[in-house]
């Protein structure tokens, strides 16, 4: 492992330990992905030896010459926008999908993974800041959302998943965040599925101490972490 590498590694452990200690949490329950999208095929290679075995991209044919050669050393996230035509690529290599946000591409989802006799855990992504530009179902759909999809046994709803707006001041996403865990706690209040959900896939570079307060069980980190080429 590389000296910048494991400094930024290290760097990134004392803030996500802060933010914990700040809001009464346990570093344990927040998780690291580490997003290689913008390194190469040897970064993504040193990311993985130095122990940062979640790894997310967000188009596929970017990712698959990484995970043609290291599939199986470490969990990968698919994060970005998944095109329906792109689902046969990702299901049976991606543990889990971050981007459920229509009802087509959970059709999509349930007839590929049900043929390989998968279950895929899935975040269901919410455009709590109602910026044009993310996607995202807007929030108020998100309980009949899952009351269309919950018969689908080859989808595990794991929680929900949100992008906030680039901030100068990381504090002013707060209430994306805190919005997200709302949402997330009406949902199980409603008792829609038969199982609560509990993960929220929250905060990047830029916000993720302030996600992490807000209740974050995984972060998504790319520059800040594994660096930029």
């Amino acid at each position: 492992m590389n000296n910048q590498l494991a400094d930024r590694i290290q760097h990134v452990q004392e803030r996500v330990a802060a933010a914990c200690a700040r809001s009464g949490r346990d570093p344990k329950e927040v998780r690291t992905i580490a997003v290689t999208k913008y390194v190469s095929l040897a970064t993504t290679g040193q990311v993985l030896e130095a122990g940062l075995t979640h790894i997310g991209e967000n188009r596929w044919q970017d990712a698959a010459a990484k995970w043609e050669a290291f599939g199986l050393k470490g969990t990968w996230h698919f994060i970005g926008h998944l095109q329906t035509n792109k689902v046969k690529d990702v299901i049976g290599k991606f543990a889990y999908i971050h981007s459920l946000d229509r009802l087509s591409l959970a059709k999509e989802i349930e007839k590929k993974a049900s043929g390989l006799q998968l279950q895929v855990p899935c975040f269901i992504q919410l455009n709590v800041s109602g910026e044009e530009s993310k996607y995202g179902l807007e929030p108020e759909s998100l309980i009949s959302f899952v009351r269309e999809i919950r018969g689908m046994d080859s989808i595990r709803i794991a929680g929900l998943m949100t992008m906030a707006p680039y901030e100068a001041e990381a504090e002013e996403t707060r209430p994306v965040f805190r919005g997200l865990r709302e949402w997330r706690d009406r949902l199980n209040d409603a008792g829609v599925l038969d199982y609560e959900v509990s993960e929220l896939s929250m905060g990047m570079s830029n916000d993720y101490e302030v996600a992490i307060e807000e209740g974050a069980t995984w972060v998504r980190l790319g520059s800040i972490l594994v660096g930029k080429e």
